[in-house]
């Protein structure tokens, strides 16, 4: 690794944190509220991106498959991502509570707000409670069997923090807890779950593979000293063979599910929808043709990059919908 593939220290003093200096966060926000912002990844809008594109997916290919767009609809659409952004600050929290001892001992983590006594654990847990009270009051707008997919969310969310303790696939809680909303927003459009949305959640789970294994080789060293699982440290030197996997996996499970919605559909409809997977595909080959493992600013571009490519086929499902 180069000086210049070294992630920054944080600066102490401001409280801002290594990997994500001069945000809005940083510039903007009330000095009294930036931990906490911090603490919900505020700065890093990424993360809420890559837990709302699977609600995106969903809502998409339910319209699809009941050919039924209307108001609810769109509430779904905006509700989910309200919804994403304070679920993936609960999230955020509840993780970095959890790890704070680990935080501590990561260059790139130890400036995070829980560490660097930007903000105390009971305030932390506080904040979490506020955020997820939030989100049930909008889950509550939503039919009966949403409501219910969206309290059994927490089991996934609850255990991610942990699995880099107990197992080497971490990435596949994460991908469990990250592509719920494939299965909530579906229902929520349709009123029922079905095999569409579970084929749609697998995929979403193969994409978190490809995307978080990448984001894991940021942190391989530290994590061998410390003793904590990745599938970054399990694959290695095989990591592009495995996302490699990891990519078709989710070109041909996405593809899969849009099969199953559109059978209704028109063919021109169906083709268009199958081009969002294919487009996909091909920025998940352009990352995987950039990936160096031993080059943290490309590591955390290309991971960022998977909003673009997520977003695609919401494109595509949207123009399927019109013909």
């Amino acid at each position: 690794m180069t000086e210049n593939d070294k992630t920054p220290e944080g600066d102490a003093e401001l409280g801002t944190v290594a990997d994500s200096a001069g945000n809005w966060v940083d510039h903007w926000a009330p000095a009294a509220t930036r931990g906490y912002l911090r603490l919900s990844r505020a700065d890093r809008p990424i993360g809420t991106w890559l837990l709302y594109i699977p609600c995106l997916w969903a809502v998409a290919l339910a319209c699809l498959a009941t050919n039924s767009f209307n108001a609810f609809s769109i509430w779904i659409i905006v509700g989910c991502g309200i919804g994403a952004f304070l679920m993936r600050g609960a999230g955020c929290t509840w993780n970095d509570i959890t790890d704070r001892d680990i935080d501590a001992k990561v260059a790139r983590t130890r400036s995070r707000p829980i560490p660097s006594g930007q903000v105390g654990v009971r305030a932390a847990l506080a904040w979490m409670l506020i955020q997820s009270l939030v989100s049930l009051a909008i889950l509550l707008t939503f039919p009966n069997m949403a409501v219910l997919l969206g309290f059994l969310s927490i089991i996934p969310v609850a255990i991610y923090p942990f699995a880099k303790r107990f197992t080497w696939w971490p990435q596949v809680f994460l991908g469990l807890a990250f592509n719920w909303g494939a299965l909530l927003a579906w229902t929520a459009q349709t009123g029922s779950l079905a095999w569409p949305a579970v084929v749609l959640y697998v995929a979403g789970i193969a994409w978190t593979l490809f995307y978080d294994t990448i984001y894991a080789h940021q942190d391989t060293e530290d994590d061998a000293l410390i003793g904590v699982k990745s599938t970054a440290r399990l694959f290695g030197d095989k990591s592009s063979t495995w996302l490699r996997y990891f990519l078709i996996g989710t070109v041909l499970l996405l593809g899969l599910a849009v099969v199953m919605a559109s059978l209704d559909r028109s063919i021109l409809s169906l083709v268009v929808a199958l081009g969002g997977p294919w487009a996909m595909g091909w920025h998940l080959v352009w990352q995987l043709g950039r990936f160096d493992p031993e080059n943290n600013d490309r590591l955390l571009m290309l991971f960022r990059s998977n909003r673009n490519a997520g977003l695609i086929p919401v494109l595509f499902f949207a123009v399927a919908f019109f013909l």
